[in-house]
């Protein structure tokens, strides 16, 4: 397959494209963000919410750019977002008179956030349970037992690559459960 002919069949919702696209692809993106992440975890998420949102919007590629290049703008974009947040998170600068200084935010939890984080905590794996137990499992692997792709690769006994298209399914199968489940309870 040609990734023009992969491109035209992932915009119809060609699962074997898209598969392709993935696999032709991962190394380069991959590579890139760990060369500015320089952390494996943190760079294999960058690419997999990188895919994820190239796969999402990939009616809107235009083919007169080279894909690979569209697809690393999207995961460095994703990475600034990222970088972005965590400072905003992390401190926040107070001016006091002419001095100015940073403090960190306490970000403990208070006993309401406690309550409201199990609250969600319960929503969110009653959700879970929605979906097909395959997908229960990588989920569970990947963000409660906090497992590497590499390591999920291992108990799956299945390619890397198979891991992070299930991840990916299994993450957007997720979303539109919670989507519908919080558009019935408004």
């Amino acid at each position: 397959m040609e990734i023009k002919d992969a491109i035209k069949k992932a915009k119809q919702n060609d699962q074997k494209a898209f598969n392709y696209l993935l696999d032709t692809f991962w190394d380069d993106v991959y590579g890139f963000q760990l060369k500015r992440i320089k952390n494996e975890n943190d760079a294999e998420d960058v690419t997999i919410q990188a895919f994820s949102k190239a796969f999402d919007k990939i009616h809107t590629f235009n083919e007169t750019y080279t894909f690979k290049t569209w697809l690393i703008t999207i995961s460095k974009n994703i990475h600034i977002d990222l970088v972005r947040k965590e400072k905003k998170h992390l401190s926040q600068t107070i001016s006091n008179d002419d001095s100015s200084f940073n403090q960190i935010l306490d970000e403990s939890p208070t006993p309401e956030d406690k309550i409201i984080t199990e609250q969600n905590l319960a929503k969110l794996l009653r959700d879970i349970k929605k979906l097909k137990p395959h997908y229960q499992k990588i989920i569970n692997l990947r963000y409660f037992q906090e497992l590497s792709y590499k390591e999920i690769s291992k108990e799956l006994d299945e390619p890397i690559n198979n891991v992070k298209v299930k991840l990916l399914r299994a993450k957007k199968l997720l979303s539109e459960i919670i989507q519908k489940t919080n558009n019935h309870s408004i």
